[in-house]
């Protein structure tokens, strides 16, 4: 009866199956057993047996093997396909009226056995279809279970097997450890992927060979991320060492990749596994880039920051619904006359957390730009800006325009000119009434959509200041087409300039670059007088920092406008 339920064919529609078998009679008793189903091959002797495997093994389903062969024994035959590993996933069924052959068969890797003389036809079919099943089920397992680059664990298997790890070993403790190759991007691109996969087969090698030795297991999480789960231990940078040890050849004479670890030492048991790697993977961050020490260790300090950051993002909804957060005003004067005028400001968002009271923007501002919560933070700045701005005109009958942060995933949105339109609308400003200000590393990278994006926004009546000028390395050509309304000057570089032992030099040349695009030139954290009058006599247009004063609330900002 044919197999209907086949998920592999190999001939014909028919799995293939290997009949090793001497006696001519049950070759034929085989073959009307199993031809209507299968593709019958008959093999005579073992050796016309291990020749037929050399030449088709990857297209057979199954051997039966007969142990009374007349060039060797069965048995024989068996150990030469299990110990070649080309063939050792083929399934074996041995035939033979030898009960005491069995023990010796199953030790050498047979699957299952059926007696002589034959059992019934429906016997024989189920046992060759259960083993066959078996055997594919295990092939699909193994396809999944394993990463085919590296032959390390697949997320999914390590997790569980971790914890299995766990389950079996209750009282054992466990590091989670995490090892990423520091800018692996950048070797497929200087070498090519060829000596990228030479890269990622080493480390994975590597790392399996060492977590084996710790009694542990080894995994490669995506392209160039590896994870380990083994006892503890304290060794990590001799495991880091072991792991990095690649041949020269490896990566075609160049200089080896370095590596990086993070390790959650002595693992709690009570976090589920993912979680464990997790922090394991924030100690690997840590050390991103710093040559003082390539092993990040997970610690307390850690464990506190980040359960600060987690309430921060709980709280986040909460606090845009609550109007937790608060916009405070920064006056910009005009120093190039006497006396200074108030000519613009900048919004500037501070948090009233309800239990962590004011939260430094030094802490949420970057965590929030890492999660993409800073779009939704952004829109509701320039929101409660522009209702600040509308509520001067209508109470005071007077306003200045005010500067609002427009970050580097804001221009990623294919909405924004719309959503800051609809904003000057909404409120019945004018476009002046905004000044967009998009950071100097804004522009860096995709600088033509960037650009393009800018240009549409200008030309819809906004201003644009580049923030943080001096921090992003732009290139000067680059800064010459760069469609901007004014530079603002990164408040670390005027510090650095007016320290002691600064130097002024690069303030000069980039007020020089001011004035030949035609733009001011806006200096932040200006804090004394003799800053102030250094900027003055330097050219600079306009000022804002602590010497003319502090972000303050609406109401206190208010005093300025009158």
């Amino acid at each position: 009866m044919p197999d209907t339920q086949s998920g592999f064919h190999s001939f014909g529609g028919k799995r293939r199956i290997l009949v090793v078998e001497d006696e001519f009679v049950n070759q034929e008793i085989l073959k009307m057993i199993l031809a209507d189903a299968y593709d019958v091959v008959i093999a005579g002797t073992g050796e016309a047996a291990l020749e037929e495997v050399r030449t088709s093994g990857d297209r057979l389903s199954l051997i039966l093997l007969d142990l009374n062969l007349p060039d060797m024994h069965g048995l024989e035959v068996l150990r030469c396909l299990k110990e070649d590993g080309r063939y050792a996933r083929l399934p074996v069924i041995v035939m033979t009226a030898d009960r005491e052959a069995e023990v010796e068969s199953l030790t050498l890797g047979a699957i299952d056995f059926i007696p002589k003389p034959y059992p019934q036809p429906k016997v024989v079919h189920a046992r060759v279809l259960r083993t066959i099943e078996l055997s594919e089920d295990r092939d699909l397992i193994r396809g999944t279970e394993r990463d085919r680059l590296t032959g390390l664990y697949t997320r999914e298997y390590f997790f569980r097997y971790a914890e299995q790890f766990d389950l079996y070993h209750p009282e054992q403790a466990a590091d989670a450890i995490v090892i990423d190759i520091n800018h692996f991007h950048m070797i497929n691109e200087r070498y090519g992927k060829q000596v990228g996969d030479r890269i990622l087969k080493g480390v994975g090698g590597r790392l399996q060979s060492a977590a084996e030795d710790l009694g542990g297991i080894a995994c490669r999480l995506d392209a160039d991320t590896f994870l380990a789960y083994c006892p503890h231990t304290d060794g990590y940078a001799e495991l880091l060492d072991a792991v990095s040890s690649a041949p020269e050849e490896e990566i075609a004479g160049e200089s080896a990749a370095r590596l990086r670890m993070g390790v959650y030492t002595n693992a709690d048991k009570a976090l589920d596994i993912e979680r464990r790697f997790d922090r394991a993977k924030l100690a690997s961050d840590k050390v991103r880039n710093t040559f003082s020490g390539a092993v990040g260790i997970y610690d307390d300090a850690m464990r506190e920051s980040e359960l600060y950051a987690e309430q921060m993002v709980e709280s986040f909804p909460a606090a845009i619904r609550e109007k937790q957060f608060l916009v405070y005003f920064q006056p910009k004067f005009n120093i190039q006359q006497d006396p200074p005028v108030l000519c613009s400001a900048e919004a500037l968002v501070r948090w009233n957390h309800p239990k962590l009271g004011m939260v430094s923007p030094g802490l949420f501002i970057p965590l929030f730009e890492q999660n993409g919560l800073i779009r939704e933070l952004d829109a509701y700045v320039w929101r409660e800006t522009a209702a600040q701005i509308r509520e001067w005109k209508d109470w005071l009958g007077t306003s200045v325009p005010v500067s609002v942060n427009v970050s580097r995933l804001d221009m990623y949105d294919p909405e924004l000119v719309d959503k800051l339109s609809g904003i000057v609308r909404q409120y019945g400003l004018s476009y002046g009434d905004l000044l967009l200000e998009i950071t100097e590393s804004a522009y860096i990278g995709d600088s033509e959509q960037l650009i393009g994006k800018v240009r549409q926004l200008r030309e819809c009546g906004f201003r644009i200041e580049m923030d943080d000028f001096g921090s992003g390395y732009s290139s000067l050509s680059m800064i010459s087409v760069l469609p901007i309304d004014a530079l603002k000057m990164d408040m670390h570089f005027i510090r650095s300039a007016f320290s002691e032992g600064g130097n002024t030099r690069m303030l000069e040349i980039t007020l020089d670059i001011s004035r030949f695009l035609g733009v001011p030139t806006v200096a932040e954290g200006v804090e004394t007088k003799e800053q102030m009058l250094a900027l003055k006599e330097m050219g600079c247009d306009i000022v804002q920092g602590y010497y003319f004063s502090r972000p303050v609330p609406p109401r206190e900002f208010e005093a300025f406008l009158k």
